[in-house]
């Protein structure tokens, strides 16, 4: 399948000019369903109204809050509660979710976030559903299901995504991207954003010119 591209920052967010901005933390859960037979994952739609990433398809995510706590806790429950808070799914524990990756936004740009993304499989029983003012649809997709349906101008996807999902196409079934996280280190990616005249590239660590 053809590599994605990105180009430019995220939708809703400008180029930063001036010092860098302090990222925010952030956590967010990729929702599994499949064992070991396939692999289809989770991904919201954020309401076109939303001045960030408004009208963009995502994992089910959000910020970490004061009373979430500190550190790899305060991110695991802060990725349980957006999940339940964005798509109805509870009944997951904070402490069984596998750290998968962890996306630092690049200093480029105005909004950053410190995201550490979780994996979890979809609990038994459980039925996702939009609360329809935050997040207004949702879908499974298969990593290359979601890819093309982006290709085809059908959902709008933004970098991390997108590198998320490219990751995963590699994966054969949900039980198999949970047994390959399980244990793993995980480091910081940072892409950053080269201007070059009117266009905008987002680069990552050991692309040509991400150190130039």
């Amino acid at each position: 399948m053809r590599r994605v591209e990105i180009t430019g920052p995220e939708p809703g967010t400008t180029l930063n000019t001036g010092e860098a901005t302090v990222p925010r933390q952030a956590a967010s859960v990729i929702l599994l369903r499949g064992g070991a037979a396939t692999l289809e994952l989770l991904l919201v739609k954020r309401t076109e109204k939303a001045r960030f990433m408004g009208g963009v398809w995502v994992f089910p995510g959000g910020a970490v809050d004061a009373h979430d706590g500190d550190g790899d806790a305060a991110h695991r429950a802060a990725a349980v509660r957006e999940l339940e808070e964005e798509a109805s799914v509870s009944h997951v524990d904070p402490a069984s979710v596998v750290k998968f990756s962890r996306w630092i936004t690049p200093p480029e740009v105005n909004v950053r976030f410190d995201t550490h993304f979780f994996l979890a499989p979809l609990p038994d029983g459980e039925v996702p559903q939009v609360d329809g003012e935050e997040c207004v649809d949702l879908g499974w997709f298969t990593p290359r299901g979601a890819l093309e349906a982006h290709q085809a101008g059908e959902i709008l996807l933004v970098f991390p995504t997108i590198k998320h999902l490219e990751q995963l196409s590699a994966f054969g079934s949900a039980d198999e991207v949970l047994t390959y996280a399980a244990g793993r280190e995980v480091l910081p990616v940072e892409p950053r954003v080269v201007v070059t005249g009117e266009t905008a590239r987002v680069l990552l660590p050991g692309e040509p010119g991400y150190d130039d």
